[in-house]
């Protein structure tokens, strides 16, 4: 069967393709809004949406095709209305979210950025400009360290909200640098010279939550052979950081909420309030919202700490940033960038990283001290395209592995990475059709690096 496809170009004189047999009523509707797609693989493209229902997705067959591997097949369900529109996710597998908020189903207003995997797009009314809002041009706000769109735009956020002096609510996956988040954020706003207390609530026995949180009075319980001081009282004129606030039991919220509206504490066993002037930083790997609505969490707690919001991306949403993660790690260990091979830094570009970025830095860590037996284990890699075996390859694979297995181990390894690496990407090349951004993107490796590897086996544009 096949498609007829039309070309619409957007203000800026892209094209984006679009099936004309699925968009409903599109050469007769007026168009009243678009989807630009602000980062991924298809940064800077732009489809007019007229009436009617869309399915966004990485198959084929999809309305809006996203070639992202983050993308499941269906992803998004979109059905624009001349008053709304209305996004539902029918069970991607990374899940669907807005302005941080994961959801299922939603009423987008123009204006609202939609994140799917890596690719973030974003709903224009007609007549108003696509393109995102001036992005952060740092590449490192505290210890957090990165060049992708996803982080600068965590920078641009952690920018404003250092000025202020609203509770702030971090949310990411376990390892994407939490502590490292709240920590610059006491450090760059106007709380910097006072203390930065931790609170790790995951780490506190259930029974001394409440002594170690609001402090106790000599005597309030067996063991509590003085007065105590509480992480609220000792963070006074600072920040605390309430790391793994998910953990907390239900039965010690309802008082953090009271603490946390006045500003102001009793210690376990004591009868008078204590006044503090402290800003509250909380993080959580967990899925807050969710555990509210099953009764896991008090909504008016979730909705107290959340008064700002800063969601941390995974590692595997962000690949470009890991050479520059490997660097910054070395360069924190007192190591140049050369102690680490290329052949180890393509294999590190190409681990998913389950982890996030302590998962990184340990691994790091490990080569550098043991060697490449210290790697993890990788994942298979992207199958390259069938071509038609030749005797001079079966004679040139037989000769590499012959030569390889008479090696020392840590050679021999070294040796067959490199064959399978110059196979690799002469393979890329030819089915990118010499396209080195979209080679990058199919490969998951930054660009700039791709160009080098290119460059070492020959096989850039210079190149035989």
């Amino acid at each position: 069967m096949f498609r007829t496809v039309a070309s619409m170009g957007d203000e800026d004189g892209d094209d984006a393709l679009v099936r004309t047999d699925t968009l409903p009523a599109l050469r007769s509707a007026r168009v009243r809004v678009k989807l630009a797609v602000l980062s991924g693989p298809d940064a800077g493209r732009v489809y007019p949406l007229a009436p009617g229902r869309y399915r966004v997705g990485s198959e084929a067959s999809a309305d809006i095709v996203l070639p992202d591997r983050a993308v499941s097949r269906q992803h998004l369900l979109l059905e624009v209305r001349d008053n709304l529109v209305r996004a539902t996710d029918p069970g991607s597998r990374n899940g669907s979210f807005c302005e941080g908020m994961r959801f299922s189903e939603l009423e987008v207003r123009p204006g609202a950025t939609l994140t799917l995997g890596t690719t973030e797009l974003r709903l224009v009314a007609e007549g108003e400009k696509s393109k995102a809002p001036p992005l952060s041009t740092r590449t490192s706000f505290g210890g957090l360290v990165g060049t992708s769109r996803r982080m600068r735009e965590v920078f641009t956020l952690l920018e404003r909200l250092t000025q202020g002096e609203s509770d702030v609510l971090i949310q990411g996956e376990t390892g994407t640098g939490k502590e490292l988040c709240a920590e610059a954020i006491h450090t760059h706003g106007s709380r910097g010279k006072g203390p930065f207390v931790i609170a790790d609530l995951a780490g506190i026995p259930p029974q001394l939550l409440e002594s170690e949180l609001f402090g106790h009075v000599k005597g309030a319980f067996t063991g509590a052979q003085a007065d105590r001081a509480g992480a609220f009282e000792r963070a006074h004129g600072g920040t605390l950081f309430l790391d793994e606030v998910g953990e907390l039991p239900l039965e010690v919220q309802p008082r953090l909420l009271r603490v946390l509206e006045r500003r102001q504490v009793k210690r376990v066993g004591a009868n008078d309030y204590r006044t503090f002037d402290v800003r509250v930083v909380a993080a959580t790997h967990q899925d807050l919202e969710g555990a509210v609505k099953q009764g896991r969490f008090r909504g008016d707690l979730f909705h107290r700490l959340a008064v700002l919001r800063v969601v941390l991306p995974p590692l595997r949403e962000r690949p470009e940033d890991i050479p520059l993660l490997i660097d910054t790690v070395l360069s924190r260990l007192g190591k140049p960038p050369s102690a680490l091979s290329e052949v180890t830094r393509a294999l590190l570009t190409q681990y998913p990283w389950p982890g996030n970025v302590r998962e990184l830095r340990n691994v790091v860590d490990r080569v550098v001290s043991m060697g490449e037996e210290a790697l993890p284990e990788m994942p298979d890699l992207p199958e390259a395209p069938p071509r038609a075996p030749s005797a001079h390859d079966e004679e040139d694979d037989e000769s590499t592995l012959s030569l390889a297995l008479d090696l020392p181990f840590k050679e021999a390894k070294e040796r067959l990475i490199e064959g399978f690496e110059r196979d690799y990407l002469r393979n890329l090349v030819e089915r990118c059709e010499g396209n080195v951004s979209r080679a990058a993107r199919e490969a998951g490796i930054d660009r700039v690096y791709l160009r080098k590897l290119l460059r070492k086996h020959g096989l850039d544009s210079g190149g035989p």
